[in-house]
């Protein structure tokens, strides 16, 4: 099957949506491509319910509501999602417009791409003692805290993903513990601060050695410097260790790399014609990964995608207020 379209959005996170926004009220057609299953990139993946606080004039929101906005922002202008398929190949023929071909073999012929697919495919890192109880007990993941209400819960890691899971179960948990295997937090410090203010344990020079229980986890095991070994209740474990991630088929699409990131212009012009990249898969000198600088890279991307299209419009497409 092949669909035409003026816009594929390749990703659809938080950039993508937004994207598919700015096509729309320039009255371009747009089709929204991801991986996953559902919009909202690693937000709905992994985090839908933490607090999200870097995007402009919102002091918090959880990760779900703001796909949600985002999601019916994109819906006034009709996206066609294509969800739960990969991009695998880009290719072109004849005409200039390029093909992206996806998983299930479905070619989007479009006017443009615009990449917003972050950091690509995402894995976590194993907790090295306890992968066997994987399911029973340990995740890593946190799509639902309701599920760990009244549970000992046992969160291991110093960066961001481990303090906001852990403030996030603080207030549903029967207890949380946060173990970190250094002194000092990746982490906010704020964060941490706020964490130990809401009553979260924090074990520090610390590392889980293993897990033990019946048919589900009921103790992790804890090894601290200059103390002996000692174990914890836990009913749950929730192991945020960092992802590891891969451009997948994007890396043998001809793209011009810096590491796992694609090399853009100040229209987010990637070295291919007719294809754009923005967000945190864009790199150029002075970047900064925010999610509000993302949406300010994909407006860019899609304007001068819209110019390239048709070279009697204006790049600045006019303040949405105009139309009210």
């Amino acid at each position: 099957m092949e669909i035409e379209t003026d816009i594929a959005i390749i990703g659809a996170g938080p950039t993508g949506l937004y994207g598919a926004y700015c096509a729309g009220f320039r009255g371009l057609r747009t089709v929204l491509v991801d991986a996953l299953p559902q919009v909202g990139g690693q937000i709905s993946a992994l985090y839908p319910e933490k607090e999200i606080r870097d995007v402009a004039g919102i002091p918090g929101v959880p990760g779900r509501s703001l796909v949600a906005a985002l999601s019916a922002q994109a819906a006034a202008y009709d996206p066609v999602h294509l969800l739960g398929r990969q991009a695998v190949e880009l290719r072109r023929d004849a005409d200039p417009r390029p093909v992206v071909v996806l998983s299930d073999g479905t070619a989007v012929r479009a006017g443009a791409v615009v990449l917003t697919s972050g950091i690509g495919t995402f894995t976590p890192r194993p907790l090295p003692a306890g992968e066997e109880w994987l399911g029973r007990g340990l995740t890593y993941f946190v799509p639902d805290p309701s599920a760990h209400a009244g549970h000992h819960v046992v969160v291991v890691g110093g960066g961001d993903s481990a303090v906001d899971w852990s403030l996030a179960l603080a207030p549903l948990a029967r207890s949380v513990t946060l173990v970190h295997r250094r002194a000092a937090f990746r982490a906010h410090a704020g964060g941490v601060a706020a964490a130990r203010a809401a009553g979260v344990r924090i074990v520090v020079d610390s590392q889980v050695v293993g897990l033990s229980g019946a048919e589900r986890v009921e103790r992790a095991h804890l090894r601290t410097r200059g103390e002996a070994d000692r174990a914890v209740p836990a009913d749950s474990v929730i192991a945020a260790l960092g992802f590891i991630s891969d451009l997948g088929p994007l890396a043998g699409w001809g793209l011009s790399l810096r590491g796992r990131s694609v090399l853009v212009d100040q229209r987010m012009r990637t070295g291919l014609p007719r294809v754009y990249a923005a967000g945190d898969l864009a790199e150029y000198d002075g970047k900064v990964r925010l999610m509000s600088v993302g949406f300010g890279e994909v407006a860019t991307a899609v304007n001068n995608a819209a110019v390239e299209l048709d070279p009697e419009l204006s790049l600045f497409p006019g303040h949405s207020t105009e139309s009210v």
